[in-house]
């Protein structure tokens, strides 16, 4: 890194990252040791919520009706509007040490929730850059205004079309999106044309409210009896007829054409005992990327017909509600370029001794040879944003501009924004083909020496990328005239996707999502 390269403004960002990697570090560990699934990651977001009044931000806690989300607002005076974010969900069921070997966390079962990408390192990256930014705007009199989400269950992809429906997006002039690197073909870069798909899920409630009705007379011989009666089939019944028929018609649901995948989730199924009772309660949740919205729409036309005809079928009534709704990616050349600039003056993250070791031992306990470099070359280079796109186009359809999926797309709409990545910690593929036991992935995440070049790195990119932003004018007046032409003329113009969720959206905190719950009998992981 040549200093000279960047303005007073970023060097104090830098200089000020670097005095503080340090705290920075444990505050990662503390994030990642929380490791709280979707929409219950109460934790963290009073961690977050709290160390950002600290900073002097004024913080709205559960913004839109999410008790794990918030917004966060600090201006130094008149000047750009640049918003970003830390995301906290941990996946159900990848509980891991930090640690070479194969164990759940101390005190945790293997079935608990751990940080598989990770976000508590994205989190970090992100609040690491924008408080780095907010230092230099306050040391050289830099005007403008930061607003800082705290966006939850974004494996759900749960938050931001919720934020977005409320309006919290409004008024932003730019957006930075920061995720740790998913595509090997782009592990420290931009998004250039190719950028995330839509993804709507829908969660399936059946009840069985009435089995008394289910047959007009009894038939249960000469002494009367319930158990001797048959009883209405009810909502066991209907979630495995869903599930199973859905399955089964999946290749008569979508051409087989371009990249789309439908995943299920059943939460609840009975709600009774083993006996001739009919079960009263059940729910399936669909989830769905897929590279248009025309897409989305018409499987769940399939999957709202299904129900509806199951749910006959059973004796239950069913309830068919959204849990998310995201729009497809809009990219912004002008937000990537002026991003990537700054990744290349900083040059790409390195990797330790210390860090390959660990990765090492991690092979040797899986009855792998360790190699001497494990890590992938293309961690510790750029990806410049054609060599990306090229790997993308190779791989899709000439007509699919909408891979994979995450929820970021809907800050895309409302305000230019980029899509930045930078390589986390990945082992190469080992020479027979076999593949790594994940756990390994997620135990790197934890350890300091493996994580923290991923998280350092992009807060050093995202902090002299918004320096840029308030004090380049240019930089941010070309953005946002690429942002108005893709729109059709901005928010509300020809070309613009509205968000797909009503506005008075109530998010879906309510189900029984996977948690933590203290019983008598001490802590357990629970769906209830």
């Amino acid at each position: 890194m040549n200093r000279d390269e960047f303005s007073p403004a970023q060097r104090s960002a830098l200089d000020w990252l670097a005095q503080e990697n340090a705290a920075f570090s444990l505050d990662h560990q503390t994030i990642w040791s929380f490791h709280e699934p979707a929409w219950r990651e109460y934790r963290s977001a009073a961690w977050y919520a709290a160390r950002l009044e600290a900073e002097g931000f004024e913080v709205e806690r559960g913004s839109a009706g999410m008790p794990t989300a918030f917004r966060a607002r600090w201006s130094n005076g008149s000047g750009p509007v640049i918003a970003g974010y830390a995301e906290y969900d941990a996946v159900p069921g990848q509980s891991q040490v930090a640690e070479p070997r194969r164990a759940p966390r101390p005190g945790t079962s293997k079935h608990a929730a751990g940080h598989t990408d990770p976000h508590s390192a994205l989190g970090m990256g992100s609040f690491a850059g924008f408080l780095a930014a907010k230092r230099a705007m306050e040391a050289h009199g830099i005007g403008g205004t930061l607003v800082y989400f705290g966006e939850p269950a974004e494996k759900m992809c749960g938050a931001k079309p919720v934020h977005a429906a409320h309006g919290y997006y409004d008024g932003l002039d730019a957006a930075i999106s920061f995720h740790p690197h998913s595509f090997n073909a782009l592990t420290n870069g931009v998004f250039w044309d190719t950028t995330s798909a839509p993804y709507w899920s829908r969660i399936y409630t059946f009840e069985c409210d009435t089995p008394e009705t289910w047959q007009d007379s009894v038939h249960g011989g000469t002494v009367a009896h319930a158990h001797a009666s048959a009883r209405a089939p009810g909502a066991i019944d209907a979630v495995c007829l869903m599930y199973t028929n859905s399955k089964m018609m999946k290749e008569s649901m979508l051409p087989h054409t371009g990249t789309w995948t439908l995943n299920e989730f059943i939460p609840v199924a009975g709600q009774a005992a083993a006996d001739n009772l009919a079960p009263a309660y059940s729910q399936i949740q669909y989830s769905m990327r897929a590279p248009n919205l025309e897409m989305c729409a018409t499987v769940f036309e399939v999957l709202d017909r299904n129900a509806a005809h199951i749910a006959a079928m059973t004796h239950c009534t069913m309830r068919a509600d959204w849990i998310t709704k995201t729009r497809p990616g809009l990219p912004n050349h002008a937000m990537a370029e002026a991003t990537f600039r700054n990744f290349e003056k900083l040059g790409a993250p390195q990797w330790s001794e210390a860090a390959r070791e660990f990765a090492r031992e991690g092979q040797r306990a899986q009855g792998f040879d360790a190699m001497q470099n494990p890590f992938l070359d293309a961690m510790e280079r750029l990806t410049p944003p054609a060599e990306a796109e090229a790997a993308f186009r190779a791989q899709l359809p000439p007509w699919q501009l909408n891979y994979a999926a995450d929820d970021y797309v809907d800050y895309t709409w409302h305000a230019p924004t980029v899509r930045l990545y930078v390589a986390r910690p990945t082992l190469k593929p080992d020479p027979s083909g076999k593949r790594y036991g994940e756990w390994l992935r997620h135990a790197m995440n934890g350890d300091p020496a493996c994580i923290d070049p991923m998280w350092s790195k992009a807060a050093e990119v995202i902090s002299t990328t918004i320096i840029d932003l308030m004090t380049v004018p240019a930089i941010l007046e070309r953005a946002q005239a690429e942002f108005r032409e893709r729109t059709g003329g901005g928010i509300g113009g020809s070309k613009w996707i509205a968000p797909l969720l009503p506005a008075d959206f109530e998010a879906p905190v309510g189900y029984h999502w996977p948690e933590w719950v203290e019983t008598p009998r001490g802590p357990e992981w629970s769906i209830r």
